[in-house]
């Protein structure tokens, strides 16, 4: 599978051009990051963005879903397909209200998603990514639950990420207007583990690093 080496006429970004990143290393890095992707398409009935859970395996981003859902359907007859994760990691205060921005890591893949075959090991790359190590532990999908269930991905080689960092990037004339300027960061915390109150298992390392 070819890489994201040049933007397409679909990824190159014209706005703000020098945030803009189009190499592997920075695309894995946003996805690996990511939980939940953004989903966009279009049907008979109008525009849609649906979040889903997602994880990358190699050259692909992958989703799954109920055989039965408008995601899944759409998509396996070979609806083109947009698809985005965005992470915040600060809001930018500026001096003048229209140099405010934020800080963060986000990208667009477009393409066409296929059914994977081999769904019970996408699946525990999928609890991997959740937790490492989950999915030696808990019971894999029986028969009835894999077979009402799809996994598709989308190919990663039409790609793009924008990236922002650093303060603010006031006008020379803004430079002395008496305000405070700088960078309110956001990142995202794990909180202590809440046991289940019907489990008497010991909590596994995966689990007790969770916090750290």
């Amino acid at each position: 599978m070819s890489k994201p080496t040049a933007p397409s006429n679909r990824t190159r970004i014209r706005r703000i051009a020098e945030n803009a990143h189009y190499d592997p290393t920075t695309l894995h890095a946003i996805l690996d990051a990511a939980y939940v992707c953004h989903v966009a398409f279009a049907d008979d009935k109008g525009t849609h963005c649906i979040p889903t859970a997602c994880w990358r395996e190699g050259e692909y981003l992958y989703i799954h879903g109920s055989n039965g859902g408008r995601l899944i359907k759409l998509l396996a007859k070979g609806t083109q397909a947009c698809v985005t994760v965005t992470h915040i990691d600060g809001l930018v205060l500026a001096r003048s209200a229209f140099s405010h921005s934020m800080n963060y890591r986000s990208a667009m893949v477009y393409g066409i998603f296929e059914k994977v075959a081999d769904k019970a090991g996408s699946l525990n790359t999928f609890m991997r990514h959740l937790a490492p190590g989950r999915e030696h532990q808990a019971r894999p999908g029986n028969p009835k639950e894999m077979a009402a269930t799809t996994v598709m991905r989308i190919a990663l080689n039409e790609a793009a990420c924008k990236v922002r960092t650093g303060g603010p990037r006031d006008d020379d004339d803004d430079m002395q207007h008496p305000v405070w300027a700088g960078v309110l960061p956001l990142v995202q915390l794990r909180r202590a583990p809440v046991v289940d109150p019907a489990c008497t298992h010991p909590a596994p390392d995966y689990v007790r690093t969770w916090q750290n």
